[in-house]
Order: C-alpha cells, then sequence, then structure tokens
C-alpha cells in the first residue's frame, strides 16, 4: 500500500478543515480572496506544496534509475548521484515546511472561527473588560464587597487619635 504524501497529508487537512473537496476550495480562493484569506493562504501553499512534492518524486526516480540493483553506476555519474541525493533532501525538506505551513493556517483558522462566529460574545468580553468586574458563571454567586476593616471589639488602647 502506498503511503500518502505531503500533499495528500495536506489536501486532506484543507478538505477537512474548510469541509469541501479542494476542487471547490481552489474555485472560492481565486473568485472571492478577501472573504477567506487563510483559505486564500492555504490554497497557495498548497500549490507550492504541489510543485515541491512533485520535484520529490522527480529525484526519487532519479535516485531509483541510478541506483538499481544489478546496475554499475559509471564514475561520471556518481556525482549525479549525490547531486539528486542532495536535492532530494532539500525538496523533502521544503515540502515539510509548506506541509507545517499549511498546519499553522489550519490552527490559525480553527482559532478565528469561533470568534467570527459569536460576535456577541466579543462585545460583552469587552463591556466586562470596561466595567473591571469579572463575569459570573452561571450559578455562581457574586462575589460581595469585603469591609475595609476588621469587625469587632476595639484593640485596648486603640482608641480615637487626636
Amino acid at each position: 500500500m502506498p503511503t500518502a504524501t505531503m500533499l495528500d497529508q495536506a489536501t486532506a487537512m484543507i478538505e477537512k478543515a474548510w469541509g469541501q473537496p479542494v476542487e471547490a476550495l481552489e474555485v472560492l480562493a481565486v473568485r472571492r480572496p478577501c472573504e477567506d484569506p487563510l483559505l486564500r493562504s492555504a490554497m497557495h501553499t498548497r500549490t507550492a506544496l504541489a510543485i515541491t512534492d512533485n520535484a520529490v518524486a522527480v529525484h526519487q526516480n532519479r535516485l531509483h534509475a541510478l541506483t538499481r540493483p544489478g546496475y554499475v553506476p559509471a564514475h561520471y555519474e556518481l556525482d549525479r548521484i549525490v547531486s539528486s541525493a542532495a536535492d532530494l533532501r532539500v525538496a523533502l525538506s521544503e515540502s515539510g515546511a509548506y506541509l507545517q505551513a499549511i498546519r499553522r493556517v489550519v490552527e490559525a483558522r480553527e482559532v478565528a472561527a469561533p470568534a467570527a462566529r459569536a460576535p456577541a460574545d466579543r462585545r460583552a468580553q469587552a463591556a466586562v473588560a470596561r466595567s473591571g468586574r469579572t463575569p459570573n458563571a452561571p450559578g455562581q454567586v457574586a462575589d460581595l464587597p469585603v469591609p475595609s476593616a476588621a469587625v469587632g471589639p476595639p484593640a485596648p488602647g486603640a482608641g480615637p487619635r487626636r
């Protein structure tokens, strides 16, 4: 069973976050870029990931061809093997960075989604912050003011000062 490439992982992550297939999301990202800038960012990053994913496949195929069983590379091909291996490592690193960037965009969307859905909650939080009071949880009794002085009989010798 073939393993999922980083592009497949990114596609699944984007489809899960936005709840639509990537083909539909590509159209939305192009037609209405201002409505969801996080979608646009994720789709641009996915495009870059697709390019590096293709580069990974090319470098892997080249290395497999140069190092196949029973094949003895010529002296001049050793440099091609080394450069293909280095290029493969670079392409894999770039793909990992792009996948991480998409993961961060999806996380940012998840954090921003509740705030965008509940503007009334944000207004209530702002009002509470301006009032200087902390909101009480449902069923919680409000804090009663605490007297500033101790209540009880005065201590000996604690009369009014003159």
